[in-house]
């Protein structure tokens, strides 16, 4: 009886301590999550101690202590070692397929070559900023405002998002540690900082009403546990922070599923939570909101394309023949295309050290993802390259920006001094990084194009050109940074423009109602005429 009561005993003392624990380390209920078996583990572990204290005979000796450690000491083993018998089975070594089909990766065919597919680059909706340089940005805002440096701080999230097509980096403000918490805990965090990735322009965006369940928050308005109290039995992925097109702020939060333990991680939906009410609701990939840009982490993708690119032709073949074995390369960046963030990377042959085969540019929201066959230079040897240009100022470059550039592959980086600042851009094709420009930031970045598009000679595709013959309306001229510049609109009032260096013989002497034969690439509101005769 009296041996019955204290297990009894022993078995509330545990469930409490595991209540507590909980509360702490909230783990969640499910299988295929490691900490759920740690969770387990720790829990048999507290019984078996309560059990071993509970045995001690009057005189302090122990009865049957050893042995209940034995068992504790087995069920250790049989959990460990079946978690590790069941992920060797669902391992690469048995399920290489499984793992290179974890992305849908739809390499370059005529559809999807990368000069039709990309559009040209238009300045005016490039992300030049990256987020260093909006933290930065960000930061000043938040020191122009004393009342609220005093009380909460500036998180360190940044997400790139696409706002009613602008180009911004959101991130929210936080308590400044518990004291700070204690007073502004029953109005929130009153507002988030928004910096314009394009213009530079830093906002901080104050909110009617506050946002209370936060990351900084404590106990039941602590973002993490207000989830995991909701939805006990999901996964969690990263968190980022997200604003609706009309600006209401929201927490975006993927949900984990594995086959195994913790092997061949996928996105199964996202929980969007809104930080002010601290109601939430749970959408299945595939449903998820347009307005959320990132559904998909950047790590995720990166590790799915690498199981794509290593065991696509079996797991022998990614140790030993490594035909066609790829990887991405160190480093990413995010761009954006028809109201949706995409991530891209290099891919690059496991055997090569600095050269491309070609580029992977990814839909974070529908995980979509497309290889471009462009073979040029790895990220950080055109970065090198650019920087080698103006190594005595010893500025740092940033990691660049893949675009379309005149229907060429080209790299655009931003060179920054010790204080974050940027100096100068650098323009580098991707074919070959040895053709660089880099020019100062002050002239703009239209210029800096311009720039380098009249000092290298870059090999055009003739066979992407599209010939016409137009009848000028109106000729105009400018000099811009020292070349001069032909404005022409024909007949049928479209719009072209040229470099003198296209034709020097012909240009000057063109006069209105003169017919002409050009080629142009894209046609856009202004065209670019790459020959003349």
């Amino acid at each position: 009886m009296i041996r019955n009561k204290f297990n009894i005993l022993n078995i509330i003392i545990t469930l409490v301590v595991g209540l507590v624990m909980y509360f702490f380390f909230l783990p969640p209920i499910n299988v295929t999550s490691m900490s759920f078996w740690t969770f387990i583990i720790i829990l048999l572990g507290i019984y078996i101690l309560l059990s071993s204290i509970s045995k001690l005979d009057i005189r302090g000796k122990l009865r049957g202590t050893i042995k209940d450690i034995k068992v504790l000491g087995i069920v250790i083993f049989t959990i460990i070692v079946g978690i590790m018998i069941v992920n060797f089975i669902l391992s690469p070594l048995f399920n290489s397929k499984s793992f290179s089909k974890r992305i849908n990766v739809v390499e370059d065919t005529e559809e999807s070559n990368f000069i039709t597919e990309i559009k040209q680059v238009d300045f005016n909706t490039l992300p030049l900023l990256d987020k260093d340089s909006s933290s930065r940005l960000g930061d000043r805002v938040m020191g122009q405002l004393p009342e609220l440096v005093s009380q909460f701080y500036v998180s360190s999230l940044y997400t790139q998002i696409n706002y009613n097509n602008e180009i911004v980096r959101v991130t929210p403000l936080e308590y400044n540690g518990l004291f700070k918490y204690i007073s502004n805990y029953k109005e929130g965090v009153k507002g988030y900082i928004t910096v314009n990735s394009v213009t530079g322009d830093a906002k901080l965006v104050k909110l009617e009403k506050g946002m209370k369940y936060m990351p900084s928050a404590y106990l039941l308005k602590d973002l993490d546990r207000h989830l995991r109290f909701q939805y006990p039995t999901k996964i969690f992925g990263n968190k980022n922070f997200e604003i609706d097109n009309e600006g209401n702020p929201y927490w975006i939060t993927p949900t984990l599923k594995y086959v195994g333990i913790e092997q061949r991680e996928e996105v199964e939906g996202v929980i969007i939570t809104n930080p002010i009410n601290g109601k939430s609701k749970y959408y299945k990939v595939g449903n998820v909101p347009t307005w959320v840009d990132h559904v998909y982490s950047a790590n995720l993708i990166i590790e799915q394309v690498d199981d794509w690119g290593m065991y696509r032709n079996g797991f022998l073949n990614s140790i030993f023949g490594q035909k066609n074995v790829v990887a991405t390369t160190d480093g990413y960046n995010y761009t954006v295309m028809n109201d949706d963030v995409y991530l891209y990377t290099g891919i690059t042959s496991v055997s090569s050290d600095e050269a491309n085969l070609g580029f992977i540019l990814t839909n974070l929201r529908t995980k979509e993802t497309r290889f471009y066959s462009v073979p040029g230079a790895e990220e950080y040897s055109a970065m090198a390259s650019a920087v080698g240009q103006v190594q005595q100022m010893r500025y740092t470059s940033t990691f660049p920006l893949l675009i379309n550039l005149n229907n060429r592959p080209t790299y655009l980086v931003s060179l920054k001094d010790d204080a974050g600042l940027v100096k100068m851009y650098g323009f580098i094709d991707v074919a070959d990084y040895q053709k660089v420009v880099v020019t100062d930031s002050a002239k703009g970045i239209e210029a800096a194009a311009r720039n380098y598009l009249n000092n290298v000679e870059l090999g055009i595709d003739k066979d992407l050109l599209k010939e016409k013959e137009i009848t000028i309306k109106s000729i105009n001229t400018a000099s811009i940074d020292g070349n001069t510049y032909y404005y022409l609109i024909d007949s049928s009032n479209n719009k072209y423009y040229t470099s003198i260096n296209i034709n020097k013989k012909l240009l000057p002497f063109l006069k209105v109602g003169d017919k002409i034969k050009i080629k142009v690439s894209n046609e856009t509101d202004v065209t670019e005429i790459i020959e003349i005769n």
